[in-house]
């Protein structure tokens, strides 16, 4: 006798691996661009004379300021994976500047660290609702957010810091008393180890020194943290079947649902962790960074994290790639202004010239003419200044961004689902 629909089993949803097809590059390739990198910035360094490119300090600087878009890239990464896109990034980042700053001062950084996640949290439910239950265009929704998050911590910290004790602490409308400082951790020995060998300014060997140095002095323990969330991320979307169902909703939602996937549960969950993650960030810039809440204090971080996120094609690895590149130049920046930005001119010029070579190697000819004449044009400013232009030091990390999203635009590809609407039931 025929077995008949009725008898077969129902479906289940897949398993973490199944159907899984190797992509990126391998462990020994990033080894190898990690060593090309180093090289290339140590021969910089000694050609230049400019010792601060990459010195403990530098390197230090630049981690504090890639933590809050490495996190905001990461929160953009969870919502997008379930397919739902998070404008509102910059919104979340808001709250959590707003709810570490408000719990911090009054009773300790721990719990304003709480209450920045859990404030981030709040705003990616609204988020989820509009969006996944009633459908809301995306974009719309996540500016919609960003909007409110601004106007209503302006009118709380009017409310809260104005007066009163916050008042006779320090506050004002623009901004909160001083919170505690969060505990820092420094590896005894081998900190003052790296930065005896980094004196010397031997090639090679006292620039790793100076990277190693600024990777084991005064970190923060929210620096670490972060790394720990974005091992985490790795693991648990790529290596677990939570994961593998969070991302079989920002692919095929319809085809998730009809193998038992709860679509609404996962974006409902992805999202919340976004908000939460974007809120961490903000209470980083809050407690770390400035230890107040200071109105503006995201400075756009927000969308420099989806900048992060995109350049990283969706993927943990990559968009801690692109955060540390942004807070590296930002840093560079900030530290060392015209003589040492000058210096990555140089950088430039032979990063162009490898790209033409490749270009041309591809047969793409345009663009490895292009990129040809780009690095003749850099290697004359070059050649013909010692410093950069103060005015152009100020844009250094911006201008990095989008030269770094526009050469890597050919290889991304975002999740099939991403941003479109979908309604229970499309699978059954």
């Amino acid at each position: 006798m025929t077995a008949t629909m009725t008898d077969a089993p129902p479906p289940v949803a897949p398993k973490a691996g199944a159907g899984n097809q190797r992509s990126g590059r391998s462990f020994g390739q990033i080894l190898m661009i990690v060593a090309g990198a180093l090289l290339l910035v140590a021969a910089v360094r000694v050609i230049t004379g400019a010792d601060q490119l990459d010195s403990a300090g530098q390197i230090s600087a630049a981690l504090g300021l890639a933590v809050p878009i490495g996190l905001a890239g990461l929160a953009g990464l969870w919502s997008e994976r379930s397919g739902v896109v998070n404008i509102g990034l910059e919104g979340m980042m808001i709250l959590g500047t707003f709810g570490a700053g408000w719990i911090g001062w009054q009773s300790s950084p721990w719990l304003g660290l709480l209450c920045g996640i859990g404030f981030g949290v709040l705003g990616g439910l609204v988020h989820a609702v509009a969006t996944i239950t009633f459908g809301v265009d995306h974009i719309v929704s996540g500016v919609a957010i960003n909007l409110l998050a601004l106007g209503a911590t302006q009118y709380l910290a009017k409310l809260f810091f104005a007066d009163g004790d916050a008042a006779e602490a320090g506050g004002n409308p623009k901004q909160s008393p001083p919170a505690d400082t969060l505990p820092h951790v420094t590896v005894p020995g081998l900190s003052d180890g790296l930065a005896s060998l980094e004196k010397h300014h031997w090639f090679l060997v006292s620039d790793l020194a100076g990277i190693l140095g600024g990777l084991v002095t005064n970190l923060s323990v929210v620096t670490i943290l972060a790394v720990v969330l974005f091992v985490g991320s790795w693991w648990l979307l790529w290596r677990t079947p939570f994961g593998l169902r969070l991302r079989s909703c920002g692919e095929n939602p319809v085809a998730a649902e009809s193998l038992g996937v709860n679509v609404y549960t996962y974006k409902y969950a992805a999202v919340a962790v976004s908000g939460g993650l974007a809120g961490l960030g903000g209470a980083f810039l809050a407690l770390v960074t400035s230890h107040t809440y200071l109105e503006g204090q995201t400075g756009g971080r927000g969308y420099i994290g989806l900048a992060a996120m995109i350049f990283g094609n969706w993927r943990p690895g990559g968009l801690a790639m692109g955060a540390g590149l942004f807070g590296f130049s930002d840093a560079l920046q900030l530290r060392n202004g015209g003589e040492t930005v000058h210096a990555l001119l140089l950088l430039l010029v032979v990063l162009l010239a490898a790209l033409a070579g490749w270009k041309l190697y591809r047969k793409a000819l345009w663009q490895g003419v292009i990129s040809a004449v780009m690095a003749a044009l850099v290697l004359v400013w070059y050649l013909l200044t010692d410093e950069v232009p103060s005015d152009f030091v100020g844009a250094t990390p911006y201008v990095v961004t989008l030269l770094v999203l526009s050469l890597s635009a050919q290889r991304l590809r975002m999740p099939k689902a991403d941003g479109l609407r979908y309604r229970k039931g499309q699978g059954k």
